[in-house]
């Protein structure tokens, strides 16, 4: 076994590799770019190397600076995590030059699987079943529009060299083929440098349905089962699980001997997944295979007790599997969530910032949580904005989907925007509930999972009140505290007036609702008043925002965390972040960046879509950005003019950048 091993990557699954190194006594060396000089993955590391700037082409991504990380700190072996240069096979190449064990496959088997369209060409070998498609290598534009029009609509163009659901566009008509596939081109080149794109059919109502398997250097290879990844949104997953929902011991029997035979057709070692889309009839076709541990891998760990990990480096330091295919056993149903900073409102578009309070729930035999940041850490824009992995196990599938719901309430994230809510929908939505399972699931169950004017419950107004009274209180003991009278009326925060009961009025907004919170100082509480309710409330904070409350005998907890001017409430599995209003400043939320022509973040200007001067309607493309890895489309906000654009092709923009100069229409 090795005494030392350098990981080749950051955040979540770098930590993720250093707890099991930690565990078996071996010492791990991480790399780490200038941005992430203090992020938990060096926190944790025996030690750690500076590789370079942010920008993870001049530091994740360069493979000499790797190495010599590695033979500077006398690393005996490398383990790429995912993403990154996992399935690179130059930097395969490199570690075996250099005479250091690469964590993974053959360079040979990343090379045969690098390519979607060879991949299938081998597979079509070893009898595996292929979706119907064009994997040729004839990539003018004509061509591909003609095969696709042969395969008929709809069709998925997707990038050869691809991955994590970056270089994919649904096509559902011939004239939109043209557009979709130079933006798939685009992001195929700068995700991977490489715009080979495949094309094929798209099967309606598709489960994604992945197998883990497993080789090592003795010739043995076997499958851990299955995971169901089908609940995706812009073709990346949101929602996993293990085993399928549905999945009988035929199927499953046939699936992983598929999976085994695709594995051994490269001469397959080390873990990765073999994905498959499925019928609603049970028939699959091969997909790709991903030569990697895959990012869902804790729900296969959860459902067999093994750690991969730990087979991974076992594997590597020449042993064989330490389980033949008879003796693993499914045991209980995991899921697993992947909590990001970003605004599913808004696109799933990806939020930036600190984060200022982060409480995930409590670990233990049900509960997970896989993270790469702690409390006061940066999201930021040069990486993937992961928070966390939550993973939950039980007995059965409808256990586990209570442990998720609980565990998604009991999670507190203040800083960034994030999805928890909208896992937390997720998982209740009836379609998932009852496994109604496929990969468009998001967009039919958009009316369930995107519900617009909510009303916010009369409690919230009413805690957030509550929060800010107490919290006064606390200040005012604390001031007294360290002043040279400490018994001083002066300090007092109970509302004491001769003769009558002190009044005051507390304002909370959240978006376009404002709220008045009428507030009677009584002895020892506070009656408080909202719309024509009134309650006699009291409460005690901690210094971590955890409010117990009493609202007329009714006691329930909430946390209310302060973040400059909002409350963010979290109260009955609910998140509600209000804004503190003072009637006596102007709040002008928002001034200046009405009609969306802002950047939402920093990126790079990839396309100017529209002609500076033309006339739009409301919703045409106006300019493409990209950021976080991903395209995103800055669009018409009513019918106008195009006057000018403020950056060209090329361009670095920071957040909030005016990228068009609009003209609306006259009403």
């Amino acid at each position: 076994m090795f005494d030392k091993i350098l990981i080749a990557n950051r955040g979540e699954i770098a930590c993720r590799v250093i707890k099991t190194a930690r565990r078996m006594g071996i010492k791990t060396v991480a790399v780490y770019s200038e941005a992430d000089a203090n992020a938990r993955h060096v926190r944790l590391a025996d030690e750690a190397v500076l590789i370079g700037p942010a920008a993870a082409r001049e530091s994740y991504l360069v493979v000499d600076k790797i190495i010599a990380a590695a033979k500077a700190t006398g690393a005996q072996a490398i383990h790429p995590g995912y993403g990154f240069l996992s399935e690179n096979e130059d930097f395969c190449d490199a570690c075996e030059r250099e005479g250091i064990v690469f964590i993974g496959p053959p360079v040979s088997a990343i090379r045969a699987m690098g390519s979607k369209s060879e991949a299938k060409k081998l597979m079509e070998a070893a009898k595996v079943p292929l979706t119907p498609g064009y994997h040729g290598d004839n990539q003018e534009a004509a061509y591909l529009h003609q095969q696709a029009d042969a395969i008929g609509y709809p069709v998925l163009i997707k990038a050869a060299a691809g991955g994590g659901g970056k270089g994919m566009r649904l096509v559902e008509k011939s004239e939109d083929f043209i557009d979709l596939l130079a933006s798939c081109k685009r992001e195929a080149i700068s995700s991977f440098g490489d715009d080979h794109v495949l094309v094929e059919k798209y099967i309606t109502k598709p489960r994604h349905i992945e197998i883990q398997v497993f080789g090592d250097t003795h010739g043995n290879v076997v499958y851990l089962f299955e995971r169901d990844c089908s609940v995706q949104r812009r073709h990346q997953k949101v929602l996993e699980e293990a085993p399928a929902p549905g999945m009988t011991p035929e199927r499953r029997a046939a699936m992983g001997k598929a999976a085994v035979e695709a594995a051994r057709a490269v001469g397959y070692v080390g873990a990765g997944t073999v994905e498959f889309i499925a019928n609603q009839d049970g028939s699959f076709y091969f997909m790709e295979m991903n030569t990697r541990l895959q990012v869902e891998h804790p729900v296969t760990e959860m459902i067999t007790g093994l750690d991969l990990v730990e087979w991974q480096l076992r594997v590597a330091s020449g042993e064989k599997l330490p389980l033949a295919q008879e003796q693993l056993q499914i045991r209980g149903h995991a899921l697993e969530a992947r909590i990001y900073a970003e605004d599913p409102a808004k696109g799933f578009l990806p939020s930036t910032g600190k984060l200022v309070h982060l409480a995930p729930p409590a670990e233990g035999l049900h509960v997970r949580v896989d993270t790469g940041v702690e409390e006061g850490d940066e999201i930021s824009p040069h990486y993937d904005p992961m928070i966390a992995k939550l993973i939950v196990w039980d007995i059965n599938r409808d256990r586990a989907l209570a442990r998720m719901l609980q565990a998604l309430a009991d999670y507190r994230v203040v800083g960034v925007a994030n999805n928890i809510e909208f896992l937390s929908r997720l998982t209740a939505c009836p379609a998932f509930a009852t496994a109604d399972l496929d990969t468009g699931l998001i967009e039919r169950e958009k009316a369930y999972l995107f519900p617009e004017g909510e009303v916010v419950p009369e409690d919230v107004w009413l805690v957030a009140a509550l929060a800010e009274l107490v919290r006064e209180g606390q200040r005012a003991q604390e001031a007294a505290r360290s002043h040279r009278d400490p018994l001083s009326p002066w300090h007092a925060r109970d509302g004491w007036r001769l003769n009558a009961s002190a009044k005051r009025e507390l304002v909370f907004r959240l978006g376009e609702t404002q709220q008045a919170v009428d507030v009677t100082y009584c002895a020892g509480a506070f009656r408080l008043t909202v719309g024509g309710r009134s309650v006699l409330a009291r409460g005690e904070l901690n210094p971590r925002g955890l409010l117990r409350v009493e609202l007329d005998g009714l006691r329930m907890d909430a946390t209310v965390i302060v973040a400059a001017e909002k409350r963010h409430v979290f109260l009955q599995g609910r998140t509600w972040p209000l804004t503190r209003v003072d009637p006596l400043l102007h709040t002008g939320e928002g001034a200046g960046a009405e009609g969306g022509l802002l950047a939402p973040m920093p990126g790079k200007v990839i396309a100017l879509v529209a002609a500076e001067g033309a006339k739009v309607e409301k919703g045409a493309p106006l300019l493409i950005l990209e950021a976080m890895k991903m395209e995103h489309t800055i669009t018409a906000p009513a019918a106008g003019t195009v006057k000018a654009f403020r950056f060209g092709v090329g361009d670095q923009v920071g957040d909030g950048a005016e990228l068009v100069e609009f003209e609306a229409a006259a009403a």
